[in-house]
């Protein structure tokens, strides 16, 4: 069954389009190396919780806006194998990918073992 890296960050609200085009250019090179899809969604109905929210999870400034992806691998090796080829891939292509826009601190992320798929 599939492999998902899941990932919450977020991403000062002018910075929409550098993001986009960011997260664009880095799909390139996770689909080259065996990512079967991604999907980056930038927040538009999300609301604020009592006890804890996405904005807490991330601690977004008011002048941010939280975003929610994802990555799908064929399975956990494929994500192992394709994550290092990707990362050395860029560099060798010498795409910059160092200036993120977002602040990478704050990020959080996590691989995910998919046990229902419909």
């Amino acid at each position: 069954m599939t492999y998902v890296d899941g990932f919450v960050v977020a991403v000062l609200t002018a910075n929409k389009e550098k993001y986009r085009k960011h997260s664009a250019e880095a799909a390139v090179f996770f689909k080259k190396h065996g990512a079967l899809h991604l999907m980056e969604c930038w927040g538009d109905d999300v609301p604020k919780g009592y006890m804890t929210d996405f904005y807490g999870a991330v601690k977004a400034q008011e002048d941010e806006t939280v975003v929610f992806s994802w990555i799908i691998w064929p399975d956990k090796a494929a994500r192992e194998a394709g994550n290092a080829k990707v990362f050395a891939d860029m560099e060798t292509a010498g795409a910059d990918m160092t200036e993120m826009p977002f602040d990478g601190k704050r990020m959080i992320y996590g691989g995910f073992e998919a046990i229902v798929d419909v």
